[in-house]
């Protein structure tokens, strides 16, 4: 026995070489989904041609950190990119047991994940010397600090909520200062608002707090409003809600933007990155369109490269290459390319970025204005860019989107996690969305009652011939008992 174990051990021993040369030679499978369309997939016709350098996009970011990191590590990666369309989308797919190793979901999401004890805390190295960690903006940085995502969350994209509109449609100026637009009957069907509950939500205590929210709260005060989950102001939100359904044109996922493009509505309740890409899409057909901020309050959200426990589960390669391909992303050049390529505003806040906004928005007129970034980029950084594009402290075009001046970020607020009341906001939101019988009109019903009627008919008819029909044939086995 002692033999045996003598031997084992040798086994053990030598074999513990050739089991190290197999982990280095070892691919790595990193699984990383985000939303669609929000990275760089590359093929680009445009070169950005700063100061510091040129930036191009021939391949995909995704293809493009593989090949970087398969060049600097002792063994390869593979990664495996997916999308999803939501954030409930995601978790759902968590739920049922999807493995991934890293994902971006958005500030509430991540705020669920983080209370559920099924993200991974990033490294040492990372929080204290990483790209990522260097590059991002101290904006952004203090706010993660401020509800503790730091250690495990890095921002990647971030922005506010408004509204996308025409000028050219619009009976008052005034009224797109307001999400009151929304119930506003000189806009009868030619708003969209964001079919999905948090966003409508949102916009509905804005509305139901109006009168305070404009009285020059503090952030503190603002928060406590529109994030208020009480189930009497749940039910007067419902209200809303339904009230805001009635007006609306529509509630939409996607379909907002072609919707502005094309003239079919006056405004659309957006997401910043994707105001952007729409007014884009509306320069190229000539159609000059806006982004305005609510003067209640704007939605200052996050989206964030969180590490999941059940997908790293303990795998150190694993691990770092999840961390690897978060600075990736995080290093200049790439924060461009994707903010380029999506229209989204990056976290990154360096030297390079700013230089990025000057060469996409810079003055081109003499009719100019300094655009202070300082919140974001640092002391001294003040964009000139040209007068025209901007309308009071509310209003303004691409630049307005992407970075939104001081005073809109002092009264934005972070839409926290529902917690134990999501249960009662979902079930009010599926009261707003699903059709209510009491309001179905007697024209409705007529019309129903008409197609119920025929449908009746119809079966009747369809009995009695056949009736008629199998009365006349022979019953089976007639003629063997006649026999």
């Amino acid at each position: 026995m002692k033999r045996i174990a003598a031997a084992a051990a040798a086994l053990v021993f030598l074999a513990a070489p050739l089991a190290g040369c197999a982990e280095g030679e070892k691919t790595v499978t990193l699984r990383v989904s985000s939303w669609e369309e929000y990275i760089d997939l590359g093929d680009w016709d445009e070169t950005i041609d700063l100061e510091s350098g040129d930036i191009t996009g021939v391949n995909s970011m995704v293809d493009d950190f593989t090949e970087w990191f398969n060049s600097t590590h002792d063994y390869k990666v593979k990664v495996e990119y997916s999308t999803f369309g939501t954030n409930e989308d995601l978790y759902n797919r968590l739920s049922l047991g999807d493995k991934y190793d890293l994902v971006c979901p958005s500030d509430y999401m991540i705020m669920k994940l983080l209370a559920e004890d099924k993200l991974e805390k990033f490294s040492d190295e990372f929080l204290e010397s990483g790209e990522h960690t260097q590059n991002v903006s101290p904006y952004i940085a203090d706010i993660f600090e401020s509800y503790g995502w730091t250690e495990y969350a890095a921002c990647y994209m971030w922005g506010t909520s408004g509204f996308v509109y025409n000028p050219d449609l619009l009976v008052n100026d005034d009224d797109i200062s307001s999400c009151g637009i929304l119930l506003n009957h000189d806009y009868n069907r030619s708003v969209t608002i964001k079919d999905n509950v948090r966003d409508a939500y949102f916009a509905a205590l804005s509305i139901i707090n109006r009168d305070r929210l404009t009285a020059g709260l503090s952030s503190e005060q603002l928060s406590a409003y529109l994030n208020d989950t009480d189930s009497a102001t749940i039910a007067l939100a419902e209200d809303v809600l339904k009230s805001i359904k009635d007006n609306v044109y529509s509630f939409e996922t996607d379909s907002g933007k072609a919707d502005m493009v094309t003239g079919k509505v006056t405004a659309n309740y957006q997401w910043s990155g994707d105001a952007v890409y729409i007014l884009d899409e509306a320069d190229a057909d000539e159609v000059s369109l806006w982004y305005a901020v609510p003067e209640e309050c704007s939605n200052l959200w996050f989206d964030g490269w969180v590490k999941l426990k059940d997908g790293i589960d303990g795998d150190v390669k694993r691990d770092e290459a999840a961390e690897a391909f978060v600075n990736f992303l995080a290093k200049s050049e790439n924060a461009i390319r994707n903010m380029y390529y999506i229209g989204y505003t990056s976290a990154i806040a360096t030297d390079t970025v700013f230089e990025y906004m000057d060469w996409n928005y810079g003055a081109e007129t003499d009719d100019t204005l300094d655009y202070d970034l300082s919140y974001f980029f640092g002391d001294g950084c003040v964009l000139t860019a040209d007068a025209e594009n901007f309308d009071g402290e509310n209003r303004g075009r691409q630049l307005f989107a992407q970075y939104p001046p001081a005073n809109v970020i002092e009264r934005s607020v972070v839409m926290l996690d529902f917690g134990d009341k999501l249960a009662e906001i979902n079930r009010m939101w599926i009261n707003v969305r699903c059709p209510d019988l009491k309001d179905v009109s007697p024209a409705v019903w007529g019309v129903i009652g008409a197609i119920a009627g025929a449908s009746a008919i119809a079966v009747c008819l369809y009995i009695f011939r056949y009736r008629i029909f199998t009365a006349r044939r022979p019953k089976k086995g007639y003629e063997k008992v006649t026999k």
